[in-house]
């Protein structure tokens, strides 16, 4: 049987002690941490917190469902029209690379497209991958299969603008910068998949 990226639901705060048992239970798993700044103590610090709260995801096969349920601390499998929801791997690295480029990073909820999930879930091919897009000085990605668009706010420095050779020649734009975490980023997910 095909093992697939699912996604179990947790009691609140337990993500990193059902992660632990999964991964004493020899089951691969991924609980997405959000680096996050504030003001937690005296000092300004960032401290780890779950993306996805209450979310764990787990690589398994459908005939691991049952014994996944009992496993102290997971409510149940998140189900979306009657059916287990299934992760497409590119979204899984696109999560991790992502996380690993940014902080404090936001979830928003989107729509879900039946038509486009069911689609991916039949060509389940790696150039279908979400790639980071910038807008109003975010970088985004959308997860399709989690119905979920994640984004960070980009950093002056590592912007500029795009335009013909002819503009960028003139003097008065020469201090403009690509996006350049945006192409490392994208890059990445590229050799990423390549060595897959």
């Amino acid at each position: 049987m095909d093992m697939k990226w699912y996604v179990v639901y947790t009691k609140t705060g337990l993500e990193k002690k059902v992660s632990d048992i999964l991964t004493r239970k020899k089951i691969e798993n991924y609980v997405p941490f959000n680096n996050v700044s504030g003001k937690w103590t005296k000092n300004d610090k960032t401290k780890e917190a779950p993306l996805f709260k209450g979310y764990v995801f787990v690589k398994s096969t459908e005939l691991q469902h049952p014994e996944l349920k009992k496993i102290n601390g997971v409510v149940n499998l998140v189900y979306w029209m009657g059916k287990p929801v299934c992760i497409k791997n590119v979204e899984i690295k696109a999560i991790k690379l992502f996380l690993n480029e940014y902080t404090n990073v936001n979830i928003e909820k989107t729509a879900v497209k039946p038509d486009l999930v069911s689609l991916t879930d039949i060509a389940d091919t790696e150039q279908d991958a979400p790639l980071i897009t910038i807008k109003n000085m975010k970088a985004n990605i959308c997860l399709p299969s989690l119905g979920y668009v994640i984004s960070a706010e980009v950093e002056m420095s590592n912007v500029r603008i795009i335009s013909p050779k002819e503009v960028l020649n003139e003097e008065h734009l020469k201090f403009n910068r690509l996006f350049n975490k945006v192409s490392e980023f994208n890059n990445s997910l590229k050799n990423y998949w390549a060595k897959q």
